[in-house]
C-alpha cells in the first residue's frame, strides 16, 4: 500500500494534539474541545485549559454540545500548565480575553471568535452561533493536523 499522506517533521510519527485555552475554561475552550474530539474522534489529542479556571462548565455551552450528541459533562474547568503547553503542537486561544505565552517555537494561534452578545444576541441563540463559528475553525485546524 502506498503512502499519499503529506509528510512534515514531527506529525507523522506521532498524533497531532492541540491545547484550547479562554480565560475560564468554562465555555469556548470547552466548546473547541468537545467538537474536536467528535471530529478526530481519537486521531487528535484534545486539550482544554483556562488562564484564570472558573468554578464550573457554561450550562449553555453543555447544551449546545449536547445538541450535536457531543457529552462533555465529565469536564471541568482545569489551569493551563507548561506541562500541557510543552506537549501540544499547537495552542489556540479563543477570544481576546486570556494571554497565553507558547513555548518557543510553538504554533499560536488566537481565534477571534464570535460575539453574538454584542448585536444584541443572547442565551442559546448566542451560544448556537458561538458554537458553529468555532466548529466552522475547528474543522479547518482538524484537516491541517491531520492533512484530511
Amino acid at each position: 500500500m502506498t503512502d499519499h499522506t503529506e509528510h512534515r517533521p514531527g506529525l507523522q510519527d506521532k498524533t497531532p494534539s492541540v491545547l484550547f485555552v479562554c480565560s475560564k475554561n468554562g465555555g469556548k475552550s470547552q466548546l473547541a474541545a468537545g467538537l474536536m474530539n467528535q471530529i478526530a474522534a481519537g486521531t487528535v489529542t484534545v486539550h482544554s485549559a483556562g488562564t484564570k479556571p472558573g468554578k464550573s462548565l457554561n450550562p449553555e455551552s453543555v447544551d449546545a454540545l449536547a445538541e450535536l450528541g457531543i457529552d462533555i459533562t465529565g469536564e471541568h474547568p482545569k489551569p493551563v500548565t507548561d506541562d500541557v503547553l510543552n506537549a501540544v503542537d499547537v495552542v489556540i486561544v479563543l477570544g481576546n480575553e486570556a494571554k497565553v505565552e507558547a513555548p518557543a517555537g510553538k504554533r499560536l494561534e488566537v481565534w477571534d471568535t464570535d460575539e453574538p452578545s454584542e448585536r444584541g444576541i443572547a442565551g442559546m441563540e448566542r451560544m448556537r452561533l458561538v458554537r458553529d463559528d468555532i466548529r466552522s475553525r475547528v474543522r479547518k485546524l482538524y484537516a491541517e493536523l491531520t492533512g484530511n
